[in-house]
């Protein structure tokens, strides 16, 4: 229960912050543009009034149903879906030109769009904070420790026969420098292939459209650094405490099984869930024998069709490098960051539509929650990097062409904008009842896998 409360409480922050942000976004550019505002909400609904209070013209608010948020602008005609997600129609004399009708279709058109822009500008501070403060970190290995033939895609099927200690030279025509250039490419490459060069194996060209995200993912995890067999950290309340293993413990042996990197302990360990085995540790210029029985978890946790393997709780000491940024370089890694994180969002949207990305993919609130738990439990570097990808994936989101969200919005101003007419009432309460349907459809697909994952489906 308690893992459970902690991980509805992190989601409330994350979503309930990012939604501000959103809704401020909106909430700025109508109150720039002279436009009533009636209410200012966190949720969908009528606000809940203990949690409710007025300020000028404009009632802040957190709603019945803790799903999005909405800033309710005067207008001349309240849509039914609309009308009934921002909690009803209000009573307030508003002057004519103070209703969002009343304005220039331009300045309609900012106000649309100010709460995706928020968002991006909210995730790019994020990025480029993050940058200054850590500058960039990199794992200068590029020999590979293992690659998990069993985790490849069926594609890349060919690098099952890379041994370890092999070196990669280049990777899609380009030099490989550090660890971290392998994984980038293989996950934000533009093109449909990964080709690989090696100081002592033949070259290999894995076929792969850039779209196939969750098959990138797959190789990029498949393929694992060559580094020492050195414990960073042993964590509370685990086999691994309870054997006595310490942090900077070299592991020599297990079962007798020398261990000449962190592969080959990962292996012995996950294949042993339950079973006591016999780890040798160098400490301090001596030899130790320490007892432990990896406990079984979920390869991935909170994922029930990930596999069960042995676990003990440790984590390996890679020997990360550090390079500080200037300010002007952090702006840079920064804005890279940002459009990185909106380009892997689009192709992710445009894999579903066609089919290479299985919508079982998506998800919804709870492994939001889930990611959004295991990430503060990481550090709070980890849990902002975190809360700027979902800043850009709202903001995204948000921006599709369906009636109900900015997207759509905008895209009937546009219509408006060109035709120089207003779209008629009947014809845009038609297309929001669409709209709304298309987003309640979305989001029962979201739920379903979510509750599927948790019940192992």
């Amino acid at each position: 229960m308690g893992g459970f409360m902690y991980t509805v409480a992190v989601l409330l922050v994350v979503l309930g912050v990012l939604i501000f942000v959103h809704e401020l976004g909106h909430y700025w550019a109508a109150k720039a543009f002279g436009v009533w505002v009636h209410r200012f909400a966190i949720g969908i609904g009528s606000p809940v009034k203990r949690l409710s209070f007025q300020r000028g013209e404009t009632e802040w608010a957190i709603a019945w149903l803790p799903l999005g948020g909405y800033v309710k602008m005067a207008s001349r005609e309240e849509d039914p879906s609309t009308g009934v997600l921002e909690g009803g129609a209000e009573n307030a004399q508003v002057p004519p030109d103070r209703v969002f009708e009343a304005k220039p279709v331009w300045q309609r058109m900012v106000i649309i769009l100010a709460g995706v822009t928020l968002n991006i500008v909210f995730a790019w501070l994020i990025y480029v904070g993050l940058a200054f403060k850590n500058g960039h970190q990199y794992d200068p290995t590029v020999i590979i420790g293992a690659v998990r033939a069993a985790e490849l895609p069926a594609e890349a099927a060919a690098l099952a026969t890379v041994e370890p200690g092999t070196t990669v030279l280049t990777l899609d025509g380009e030099p490989v420098r550090t660890w971290d250039d392998i994984t980038s490419r293989l996950t934000h490459s533009a093109g449909d292939e990964a080709a690989f060069t090696f100081d002592s194996h033949p070259p290999v060209t894995v076929q792969l459209h850039r779209d196939q995200l969750v098959e990138r993912s797959q190789l990029a995890i498949a393929l694992r650094p060559l580094h020492p067999a050195v414990l960073s950290v042993v964590a509370p309340d685990t086999p691994a405490e309870a054997a006595g293993l310490a942090v900077g413990d070299s592991l020599v042996a297990i079962e007798g099984t020398p261990i000449g990197q962190w592969n080959d302990a990962v292996t012995i360990i996950e294949s042993a869930a339950g079973r006591e085995l016999t780890v040798t540790v160098a400490r301090g210029g001596e030899q130790l024998d320490l007892v432990v029985t990896p406990a079984e978890e979920r390869r991935v946790a909170g994922d029930t069709t990930s596999a069960l393997v042995g676990r003990i709780g440790v984590a390996q000491r890679v020997p990360y490098r550090s390079e500080r940024y200037s300010a002007g370089e952090a702006i840079i890694a920064g804005t890279t960051a940002t459009w990185t994180a909106a380009g892997t969002i689009v192709r992710t949207f445009r894999g579903l539509f066609t089919g290479r990305v299985s919508t079982r993919e998506v998800g919804g609130p709870i492994l939001i929650g889930q990611l959004a738990a295991q990430s503060a439990r990481a550090g709070v570097d980890v849990l902002l990097a975190f809360m700027a990808l979902i800043s850009v994936n709202l903001a995204v989101v948000n921006l599709l062409p369906i009636p109900v969200l900015d997207g759509g919005a905008f895209l009937l101003l546009l219509v408006e904008g060109v035709t120089r007419r207003p779209i008629p009432v009947k014809l845009r309460e038609a297309v929001q009842v669409v709209g709304l349907i298309l987003i309640v459809l979305l989001m029962v697909m979201a739920f379903g896998n979510d509750i599927g994952r948790l019940l192992g489906r």
